[in-house]
C-alpha cells in the first residue's frame, strides 16, 4: 500500500468514526441514536479489520469506493444500515433454460458497490 493510499484508508476510518460520534437518528429517540452508533463503529470495526491484509491495488480502491459510498448514501438518507437491492429471486434470467449459477452470477454482478460486502459479514 502507497503513502497516499494508507493516509487516505485511515482518513476515511476517522472520517467514519466522527460521523458515528454526531450521529442522529431520523426518529430522534435515544435509544435508536446509540444503537445506530454502535452499529456505524461495529461494521467500520470489522470491515476495516476484514480487509487490513490486502494489496491488490484494485481492490484497495474498490474497497475505498464502497465505503465512500457508503458513507454518501448513509448521510444522504440518514439511515446506517445498506440500503437493500430489490430484485425477484429470478428476475434476471431467460427463461430459455438458464442454470441456478448464471442466474447466481448475473445476482452477483448486479449487486451495486455499497453492497459488496454486507453479505460477506452479516
Amino acid at each position: 500500500m502507497t503513502p497516499v493510499t494508507r493516509q487516505e484508508v485511515l482518513g476515511l476510518y476517522r472520517r467514519i468514526f466522527k460521523i458515528a460520534k454526531k450521529w442522529q437518528s431520523a426518529s430522534g429517540q435515544i435509544e435508536e441514536t446509540i444503537k445506530e452508533k454502535e452499529y456505524i463503529k461495529n461494521e467500520a470495526k470489522t470491515l476495516f479489520r476484514k480487509n487490513k491484509n490486502v494489496t491488490d491495488p484494485k481492490l484497495i480502491k474498490q474497497c475505498i469506493e464502497e465505503c465512500e459510498a457508503r458513507i454518501e448514501i448513509g448521510l444522504h438518507y440518514n439511515i446506517p444500515y445498506p440500503r437493500p437491492i430489490h430484485l425477484p429471486p429470478m428476475g434476471l434470467a431467460h427463461k430459455q433454460g438458464r442454470t441456478l449459477r448464471h442466474q447466481e452470477k448475473l445476482r452477483k454482478i448486479s449487486k451495486p458497490i455499497y453492497l459488496k460486502s454486507h453479505d460477506e459479514v452479516s
